[in-house]
């Protein structure tokens, strides 16, 4: 679907316009956008608007990192938003010139629907143009990675007070915090490129419409290093969490190690005493003793108590 609007010089909104109508001249600026294309509405972004075909490849490949480019009428933006589902990515790229704006994405975004419908609802135009498009979506854009990773610390705060929760398997808690340490990963993947992208953008002197509103595209970015630092703080305490893990389960199986130890050992003199008497040979002492037995057993728990009392008395037991 292509979604047409121009905006005359008298601040006034024309709708309802075709692809074939569109004569950037006629108006003070236009939007243009394309909202899963087909191949033939792509098709008019060489027939009809006559961008520079690599531009276009950019546009049109999947999963292009975020990226600016520099062409005689225009420039070329190239972003990532996310998208409805847990952590899908959806591309969106734009084409910026002095009095166009052309927004194109594969998938129906609501960063790019609020703006549209704000442009069309709001009282006056004369402070809107292509940069103020750019701007406002950018600007939902980066706000919407902001409860995702809330989010996300929530889950981590969750892992974290489960942890010392004994009747709770180390090995289930283990495993969300991978998947959470794989999620942030994304995030980062995602961020950073758009952070390094505004970073180039705001010392650029070949964009006049973002240098006059630096302090606006400056907001974002400083959002973008905030989100930045929130991941890799959040990566920095699942680290934690993790050593925490190791060094609970390492505890743990010192202690099994150290109850199971002091357990042979108090055992060991008991099968040395057994082992003997075990033996068959006909002239061994105390064989025929009467009360043989019930000696060797008062023997064997009388060594039994005074171990493990000795062991209380180390802090082994």
């Amino acid at each position: 679907m292509i979604r047409i609007t121009a905006v005359t010089h008298d601040h006034q909104l024309v709708t309802d316009l075709s692809i074939e109508q569109v004569d950037f001249s006629q108006h003070r600026w236009w939007w243009i956008d394309y909202s899963e294309p087909t191949h033939t509405e792509t098709e008019t972004l060489y027939t009809d608007l006559h961008f520079h075909p690599l531009a276009i490849e950019d546009c049109i490949q999947d999963w292009q990192r975020p990226k600016m480019d520099y062409y005689d009428e225009f420039s070329f933006f190239a972003t990532h938003t996310p998208g409805p589902e847990k952590y899908d990515q959806y591309q969106i790229d734009f084409f910026v010139g002095s009095n166009f704006i052309v927004t194109y994405h594969k998938h129906v975004l609501k960063d790019v629907h609020d703006v549209w419908h704000a442009m069309h609802i709001a009282k006056s135009l004369k402070k809107w143009d292509p940069y103020r498009v750019f701007y406002e979506v950018m600007d939902n854009v980066v706000d919407n990675f902001f409860p995702i990773i809330a989010n996300l610390e929530d889950k981590i705060n969750e892992v974290e007070e489960s942890q010392m929760n004994r009747s709770l398997n180390m090995d289930y808690l283990l495993n969300r915090l991978i998947n959470l340490r794989h999620e942030l990963l994304e995030l980062r993947h995602t961020i950073n490129p758009i952070r390094d992208l505004f970073y180039r953008m705001l010392n650029s002197h070949r964009l006049p419409g973002i240098n006059s509103r630096r302090e606006y595209f400056m907001d974002i970015y400083d959002h973008l290093l905030k989100l930045s630092a929130n991941v890799d703080s959040n990566r920095e305490i699942t680290n934690d969490i993790r050593d925490n893990f190791m060094s609970i389960n390492s505890y743990q199986q010192n202690k099994v190690i150290q109850v199971l130890t002091v357990i042979t050992s108090i055992f060991a003199p008991l099968t040395f005493i057994a082992g003997i008497y075990g033996m068959n040979f006909v002239n061994m002492p105390e064989l025929k003793w009467h009360y043989g037995y019930y000696g060797v057993m008062a023997l064997m728990l009388a060594i039994t108590v005074a171990m493990i009392l000795l062991f209380r008395k180390k802090g082994w037991f």
